[in-house]
């Protein structure tokens, strides 16, 4: 053999052996990292391969799903009132991805996960038949709130305060899934992600808002848990007018003619008397009020239910003027209406905050539970207040709705209380505010309860028209009785 054959025999034997180590390495190190890979079109494939396992409701499917024509991705999601539950469910689309419980639990709805295998399907590569999710919803709950938002812009949230349990969530304006889950819907996505109303935010979890008169109840729990006053009934030390610290600003109440001078903490919330609880954040200091706030879940970064809630934030680093304005709910306060019913679950529970939660369970295709969820509210609530302090702020709560702002939540035979809130909006409150309230009624009857939060960003009516009595209540108000079954 001559020397040039010898040559090019080597370079030859070299490049197979470059190309025998480059496959191995592939398959070896690299394999699973390309299956994965988001680009890797045949987890598409092998995703909509199959028809999704389902989204629960009170035992039956708000999801489905669909063959479809003329595409290599044999199936589609579908929704059953997608307007209704979209806040719940989020969306499954070809196309764009998934959110919420769809992308949450996208694994065990479409077979993947590794807990649906047998060993049959491991030996045979085969994929699983997907599994369920399973909420804890209330479809009349849910409708109730719906239908009571209508056309208004905004959100409710319903819990059962003594398991954390979700039983409705409502963001509106809505959209449906089904719309944008196929391959083919780039105009319906262009029209949902350019919509200046944004129907795609999940405003009971994603958009959190000035809280306004609402978190007086958690300044009201501070001053009685610091024994600063002894009742809701004690007089307090509050000026009206009442000035700004460091400042000429006055503090003034929306009701001037409101007996809001050294009111009693019940009276201040039966008229919502700002002079009170701006004062009372002052005297109390902003690290005991961002304190009471926290154990409501305020400044809390990780709040999934599963799907994870925005952060409420109560601020830092202000000076006396600000937490005054803290005290109104107002400055850099902010809440979600997931928040704002958590403070009222945690009243109407004695004082403990069970942990809220939207999914009950997660099943195999046979039912078989995966992942049971439901001992989130069988563990027990975190003490957020004394009892004592919680019966109190209920017992001024009723007040508001039997005899001062919350009159539009008042059920015939049912205990409710609840607080008002009208947010300010835009620099000098140039905007139409936020119409908010938080609630909770018990039904000594059957033992039912229930606790809610509504706000109202836009409802198209005058400026003059929005509060929270006159907006948000009235929502509250056909939430809880649906809750209750009344």
């Amino acid at each position: 053999m001559n020397k040039t054959i010898r040559h090019a025999s080597v370079f030859c034997l070299l490049m197979v052996l470059a190309l025998l180590v480059r496959v191995t390495w592939v398959q070896a190190y690299q394999g699973q990292a390309l299956a994965d890979d988001k680009h890797n079109r045949r987890n598409v494939i092998a995703q909509y391969a199959q028809p999704l396992g389902n989204i629960i409701v009170a035992g039956s499917p708000v999801t489905g799903s669909k063959k479809t024509e003329g595409s290599d991705l044999e199936y589609k999601r579908t929704y059953t009132d997608g307007e209704l539950y979209s806040a719940v469910t989020g969306y499954s689309s070809q196309a764009y991805g998934a959110t919420q419980l769809e992308g949450i639990y996208s694994a065990v709805l479409d077979g993947t996960d590794t807990r649906l295998k047998n060993p049959a399907d491991i030996v045979m590569g085969k994929q699983s038949d997907p599994g369920d999710v399973v909420t804890t919803i209330d479809p009349a709950v849910q409708k109730a709130a719906y239908e009571a938002l209508g056309d208004k812009k905004g959100a409710a949230v319903a819990i059962d305060p003594k398991t954390g349990q979700i039983l409705g969530m409502v963001s509106t304006p809505s959209y449906d899934p089904s719309e944008i889950s196929g391959t083919t819907d780039g105009d319906a996505w262009q029209a949902l992600t350019g919509d200046k109303d944004k129907p795609m935010v999940n405003r009971a979890l994603r958009q959190p808002l000035p809280p306004g008169s609402t978190f007086k109840l958690v300044v009201a729990a501070a001053a009685l848990e610091d024994g600063r006053y002894g009742s809701v009934d004690e007089r307090t030390d509050s000026p009206n007018p009442y000035t700004l610290p460091g400042t000429r600003t006055v503090l003034r109440n929306e009701n001037a003619s409101a007996p809001c001078e050294d009111a009693t903490l019940r009276t201040a919330l039966k008229y919502s008397c700002n002079n009170v609880f701006g004062k009372l954040a002052v005297d109390l200091g902003q690290d005991k009020v961002k304190a009471m706030a926290e154990k409501f879940g305020f400044n809390t970064e990780k709040l999934d239910v599963p799907v994870r809630a925005s952060q409420s934030v109560y601020p830092s680093g202000m000076d006396k003027a600000q937490t005054a304005l803290t005290g109104i709910g107002q400055f850099d306060v902010t809440a979600t209406p997931l928040q704002m019913a958590m403070v009222s679950a945690a009243l109407a529970n004695g004082g403990e905050l069970a942990s809220p939660h939207m999914v009950s369970k997660v099943t195999d295709a046979d039912g078989d539970t995966l992942e049971d969820l439901a001992d989130l509210g069988d563990a027990g609530g975190e003490r957020v207040v004394s009892s004592s302090t919680a019966e109190q702020l209920r017992s001024a709560m009723v007040t508001v709705v039997e005899e001062g702002t919350g009159t539009n939540a008042r059920i015939g035979g049912v205990e409710v209380g609840g607080k008002t809130g009208t947010a300010q909006h835009g620099v000098d409150n140039s905007k139409t505010p936020f119409a908010w309230f938080t609630s909770y009624a018990k039904d000594e009857s059957t033992g039912k309860e229930v606790a809610v939060a509504v706000v109202v960003e836009d409802s198209g009516a005058a400026r003059s028209e929005v509060s929270g009595n006159g907006l948000a209540a009235p929502i509250a108000e056909k939430t809880m009785r649906a809750a209750l079954g009344r």
